[in-house]
């Protein structure tokens, strides 16, 4: 039983460390596949991590590029490893933090209450521009299945960050982790359209 939650913590921890160093090395990822797609955005509202009611179609038409994950709160898997990348990715931007708008969305809408994601993103040391955003289930559903992001079963996610330029109706989706340096590289392709 002992070997079995060791297994259980030890791998989840070696992952994100080889993830970690990766990052701060400067290494870039392995090549990642990227699609465009066209998503319509559900006319829904969503509460933020400091519980302020947010029109989410609104929000995402925004006058800056968006970058829009799907995570939840009490992950020990995947989540961790992008909000370190949108942590290292804040703190590459420097002064320009609050030209992005960094967006995570709950795909655990019971647990993540905004206090519980107030909490996630300090542990993050997120900066402002970076929102997490919970809502009803059924909200949350829409959302998810809008983005082709939809998983029954939380467990079953996968990693995905989604980008789009300025009032533009082409997302970027990437199936994949990213480095730092493959977001960032992104995120100036977009600066470019």
């Amino acid at each position: 039983m002992i070997h079995k939650t060791r297994r259980r913590i030890f791998l989840p921890v070696l992952f994100l460390l080889f993830f970690f160093l990766m990052i701060s090395q400067g290494e870039a990822a392995a090549k990642y596949k990227r699609t465009i797609e066209k998503y319509k955005v559900p006319d829904v509202t969503l509460v933020n991590q400091d519980g302020k009611r947010i029109n989410l179609r609104t929000f995402l038409d925004s006058d800056r590029p968006v970058i829009l994950d799907f995570i939840y709160g009490t992950c020990t898997t995947i989540c961790p490893v992008l909000s370190i990348g949108y942590s290292h990715f804040q703190k590459k931007l420097g002064p320009d933090v609050d030209k992005v708008r960094l967006v995570s969305i709950s795909i655990d809408p019971d647990n993540d209450t905004p206090q519980v994601m107030k909490e996630y993103m300090q542990r993050y040391n997120a900066l402002e521009g970076w929102d997490f955003l919970t809502g009803k289930r059924e909200d949350i559903i829409q959302v998810m299945k809008a983005f082709d992001a939809y998983v029954v079963n939380k467990m079953n996610h996968y990693p995905l960050t989604i980008l789009r330029a300025p009032e533009d109706e082409e997302w970027i989706r990437i199936n994949e982790l990213l480095a730092t340096s493959d977001l960032m590289r992104e995120y100036k392709l977009l600066l470019k359209k």
